[in-house]
């Protein structure tokens, strides 16, 4: 592998963000079976999103690289090519870890020329997944993004998020903070074969809950919606039922996208557990990445009514507060990400 030239001093050009890499050591413990952990010290905290992307936020910072969920349709796969792993099984169990991420970023938002722009966090890899629990990364990133008046955005399907609500809280009296739950499979048994390293989903649940007892919004993503599986109106009756009844404030609903190598790892998977649909993706992904127009269209109009039936209303404008009631002597919040 490529490891032997990521010394701190070596430009590598790798990701954004991860131009320079230093691996420190791999660890394997009984607690994370099946799970190596790569500690490497990261030279850059921010990357920067692409113009052309267009995406609501320009800067994102990811603590992690690969993802113990091992979500069979993960867009992030692709990532870890790079480091000389596949993007199948070495994404789920070759973990990088940035040891100093929180330190690193501190120093960058330091400087003058720092714009105090939404940043966004877990949009490549989710921040609370299994690792969290051993290295604890997000308290020293949401510490440092709170202390340099930065507003910041969280998309997670873990549960150890819990452990930073009063953290995040309290956050959000300072600075905008948008915190948002990845909730797209209702079913346990198919959750179990399409998403099986991440909690479940009444776990899931719970946690928007929990969310919302700590006086947070909390906008629940639908997503990846997966066609002939969890696209019925009656999955997405039932789900967004138990969304809202858990008192998620938000919703949205979209499909799934199959970019690069995540698409042959997907239908690998399909081809083992549901080979009757293989010929219906192969038709709707003929032309690309993404669903075709009249089948967005369907899954918009199927989604809209239930939306509304179950009280959920799409992503709220930008500069809606994240808690609940500000205190009045808390001045104005940034604009949100959802």
């Amino acid at each position: 592998m490529r490891w032997a030239g990521q010394g701190i001093a070596v430009d590598d050009g790798a990701l954004p963000g991860l131009q320079r890499v230093g691996l420190v050591r791999s660890v394997r413990t009984p607690q994370f079976d099946g799970i190596t952990f790569h500690e490497v010290l990261c030279k850059t905290a921010l990357n920067k999103i692409p113009v052309a992307s267009m995406l609501p936020f320009r800067f994102t910072v990811n603590g992690y690289r690969g993802c113990s969920h091992a979500c069979r349709y993960c867009f992030a796969r692709p990532t870890h090519e790079y480091l000389e792993f596949d993007s199948g099984r070495d994404f789920d169990t070759q973990v990088v870890v940035k040891t100093n991420v929180a330190e690193v970023l501190r120093r960058e938002l330091r400087r003058p020329s720092w714009a105090r722009e939404t940043v966004a966090l877990g949009t490549n890899t989710d921040p609370y997944q299994r690792a969290e629990g051993r290295y604890a990364l997000m308290p020293g990133i949401i510490g440092a993004l709170t202390d340099f008046g930065t507003p910041f955005s969280i998309l997670t399907k873990g549960t150890l998020l819990r452990r930073d609500l009063p953290q995040l809280r309290d956050a959000a009296r300072r600075v905008d903070v948008s915190v948002a739950v990845s909730l797209a499979v209702g079913d346990p048994t198919l959750h179990s074969r399409v998403e099986p390293g991440t909690p479940t989903p009444e776990a899931r649940l719970q946690l928007i809950s929990a969310i919302r007892e700590a006086g947070l919004r909390c906008h629940v993503m639908v997503a990846p919606v997966l066609p002939g599986l969890t696209d019925s109106a009656d999955h997405l009756d039932d789900l967004l039922g138990r969304i809202a009844a858990a008192g998620a404030t938000s919703a949205t609903v979209f499909g799934l996208h199959l970019r690069g190598s995540t698409r042959g790892w997907f239908m690998d998977w399909l081809a083992r557990t549901y080979p009757d649909l293989v010929g219906e993706y192969r038709r709707l992904y003929r032309r690309g990445a993404y669903l075709p127009a009249e089948y967005r269209a369907e899954l918009a109009r199927t989604a809209a009514p239930l939306m509304a039936k179950h009280g959920l209303v799409g992503a709220p404008r930008m500069g809606t507060p994240a808690l609940d009631a500000v205190p009045a002597a808390v001045e104005p919040l940034q604009p949100t990400l959802f």
